[in-house]
């Protein structure tokens, strides 16, 4: 690999400009797709073959456009010692339902005043009236949105107080925001005190840039030819911006490294893209692995996610395997700050690094590693104790698919004069399908039925279709669309029609339980079925590739252990943060809750891939320093000292791209992006360059050990070995 890898490098260097242009037309090409291709993203998270989703299709199918639609509820309060039917507030309340009816965009609004179906509170202080869209809600336009606000603004005007929910409500999220630019911005500072060249920093940034861009641009040409969620194209950004720059700073850093042992820029280019380029492709097959590997969930749309971030990736790290060693070729000397240029010239090619007399060297990392090695008992109980005091939280941890609003937004308090008012469950009800011949009279018993269940507020009338062949019935709980006991309810309501379709009871009709809730009760079941499996998945897939990689057994446990480590702290932090509420006087969170259902199956998929990275690009210096016959303690100091600072300005990159996205992500993003900062904080500071070097310690030689009945196993030679032995430093020349 690092041989084929090293003639790539020679390629792309020799034939730099026309690298560059064919990326550039690249990203011209998917540019123009983008621009006339691209379609709309979607908010449904449904699964195929459950229930609910098939009964959605049912009733789209029987109920038409009548069933379609994006939805708000507009509550309306009346004043302190009022009723909504007061003339002084059924005035107001009425002519607000007229204006919402002819909003734009806008089919029906219902009045809830109306004797026929009133949505009036018992205690006739609120009521609420249901305003239909004629299209999805990812198709509702800003400036529908701003009408509808606008109305609410008006009725406010005459005394009332109005809110509004739904997903017609909410405010999408666009890329090109602030989160990003202040990614870019963070990572340009980390990355100029890293090199200490701002042209070396400049072409890093702008390699990775073209990269996710190419990546970005490519998810929304296929917006147009495929349904997607409305965060594929946010987390690929997101994790494609981190890791396409921190790969263009491991082959950076490496050419630097070879500019200073003395290379010509040919030749440094060649072994930087064998050597750290190497290390590189196997990081990133670990990502695109792990992303992939989500289609174990067996849940389209999440495959959907995984897919598109994981070809987000496969760009990168081709962007890093030939336009950057191309971008090298352009920029040559000029990589390295002028100081080291001109001690290049000083010491006639080579650059001279100062180490103490045992080799270790001086410094924050030399002495880091120093203590981390010397007092390897006390650093490994206590990463172990402090990490697993953070992740105690995830026992508690639950999921949802309906998010919360903002506390300060109209959603919110929309939603709690509901609540106060209505009962818990109005904001997420139940629907009941009955299908077939028959249905009218069928779901009027199914009614009766669900009304006598324990934790049923309301079973209302059958709403039948035009010809009689369908029915709905909307069944309210007492309790939140979110707790356990809505969730019994859910499967209460299908034994109960399930034993009536058993016994005969239902005659030829068939009865499904949906509706929002009931879509969030199976999708969160499904992910929380699917985690632990997928969990056992890449935690054999790690170790199964870090045996291979090192050809160590002991090393891959270490690793492997290093990860559970991180996952349980990123999920603990998660959940005490977004689920209980702690360091709420940072504004971490806009609200509490149970955390989005995919949320962790996508951390752990990402961390997965990201925790790899770092494995591979410490440990395989320290592997290099060993198999070229440094005992082991020497081995682990030398490979932390050139290896820890370029992970620690890749982990620093990393974490400023995900926290970009804390403060100004939606309720979706926000806690993802949270969690991927905290995790890609504990697994490079704490697990990999204190946890890995003390276990290693503690191991010695024998960390390094293969049994004999695995000696067949193909050497991936990562760290470019065979490219040391065989191509000795040659004097330092201009590139040409």
């Amino acid at each position: 690999m690092a041989t084929f890898l090293h003639r790539l490098g020679l390629g792309a260097f020799r034939h730099r400009v026309a690298v560059v242009a064919v990326w550039l037309i690249a990203l011209l090409g998917v540019g123009v797709g983008a621009a006339t291709l691209s379609g709309e993203t979607v908010n449904t998270f449904e699964i195929p073959g459950q229930e609910s989703t098939t009964a959605l299709r049912l009733i789209d199918e029987r109920f038409g456009d009548t069933s379609g639609g994006a939805g708000a509820q507009v509550v309306v309060q009346a004043p302190d010692g009022a009723e909504v039917t007061d003339p002084a507030v059924a005035g107001p309340l009425t002519q607000l339902v007229t204006e919402l009816g002819q909003l734009p965009g806008v089919v029906s609004a219902t009045n809830p005043l109306d004797p026929r179906n009133p949505t009036v509170s018992p205690d006739l202080r609120a009521a609420y009236s249901t305003v239909t869209y004629g299209v999805p809600a990812p198709e509702v336009t800003e400036e529908q949105q701003d009408a509808l606000r606008a109305a609410l603004e008006g009725a406010r005007d005459a005394g009332l107080t109005v809110e509004a929910t739904g997903e017609a409500t909410v405010e999408p999220f666009h890329l090109g925001g602030t989160a990003e630019a202040v990614g870019v911005v963070a990572a340009f500072v980390v990355l100029g005190l890293t090199y200490g060249s701002l042209v070396a920093a400049g072409m890093n940034l702008l390699t990775a840039v073209v990269g996710v861009a190419i990546g970005a641009l490519g998810i929304t040409t296929l917006t147009g030819f495929t349904d997607l969620q409305s965060t594929t194209p946010i987390l690929a950004v997101m994790l494609g911006l981190a890791v396409g720059i921190d790969y263009a700073l491991f082959i950076f850093t490496r050419f630097r490294h070879e500019l200073r042992d003395g290379r010509d820029v040919r030749d440094a280019v060649a072994v930087a893209t064998g050597t750290a380029g190497s290390a590189v492709l196997t990081a990133g097959t670990t990502v695109v692995i792990a992303l992939a590997g989500l289609t174990v969930a067996g849940i389209p749309f999440l495959t959907e996610m995984g897919l598109a971030a994981a070809g987000t990736i496969v760009v990168a790290v081709l962007v890093a395997l030939t336009l950057v060693p191309a971008v090298l070729g352009l920029v040559g000397l000029r990589a390295l700050p002028g100081r080291a240029r001109r001690a290049l010239t000083h010491e006639g090619g080579r650059h001279v690094e100062v180490a103490d007399a045992d080799g270790t060297g001086r410094g924050v990392y030399a002495g880091w590693v120093r203590t981390t090695t010397t007092r390897r008992w006390a650093s490994l109980v206590a990463v172990v104790v402090v990490l697993g005091i953070v992740s105690l939280p995830v026992a508690s941890l639950r999921t949802t698919l309906n998010q919360l609003p903002a506390d300060d937004s109209t959603q919110a308090r929309a939603q709690q004069i509901l609540s106060e008012r209505f009962g818990a469950g109005v904001t997420g009800p139940l629907v009941l399908l009955v299908d077939g011949e028959g249905a009218p009279e069928r779901a009027a018993a199914v009614s009766a039925e669900a009304a006598e269940l324990p934790g049923v507020a309301l079973a209302t009338p059958p709403q039948p279709n035009a010809d009689a062949t369908a029915a709905l019935v909307t069944v309210v709980p007492t309790t939140g669309p979110d707790t356990d006991e809505t969730a019994d309810l859910v499967q209460a309501l299908r034994d109960r029609l399930a034993a009536d379709e058993a016994d005969g009871t239902a005659g030829a009709t068939a009865s499904y339980v949906t509706g929002t809730t009931a879509v969030s009760v199976d999708v969160s079941q499904t992910l929380d079925r699917a985690l632990p499996v997928y969990l056992v998945l890449v935690v054999g897939l790690a170790f199964v590739l870090l045996v291979l990689v090192f050809r160590s057994v002991l090393v891959p446990v270490v690793g492997v252990l290093g990860f559970l480590l991180t996952i349980g702290t990123t999920l603990g932090a998660t959940t005490a943060v977004f689920q209980w509420g702690w360091l709420g006087f940072l504004g971490l969170a806009e609200t509490t809750g149970p955390l989005l259902s995919l949320a962790p199956i996508i951390v752990v998929g990402i961390l997965f891939g990201l925790a790899m990275d770092y494995q591979i690009f410490l440990v395989s210096r320290m592997h290099e320093a060993h198999a070229h016959g440094a005992d082991p303690l020497r081995a682990i100091t030398t490979g932390f000292r050139q290896a820890a600072p370029v992970v620690v300005a890749a982990a620093a990159i990393m974490f400023s791209v995900f926290a970009g996205f804390v403060p100004e992500g939606d309720a979706t993003i926000r806690p993802i992006a949270f969690a991927l900062a905290v995790g890609i904080f504990a697994d490079a500071i704490v697990v990999r360059m204190v946890f890995v070097p003390a276990a290693l310690a503690l191991l010695g030689r024998r960390a390094w050990w293969l049994p004999r009945w695995l000696g067949w196993l193909p050497v991936l030679d990562v760290e470019g070995t065979a490219l040391e032995r065989e191509r000795p430093a040659r004097a330092v020349a201009p590139a040409r």
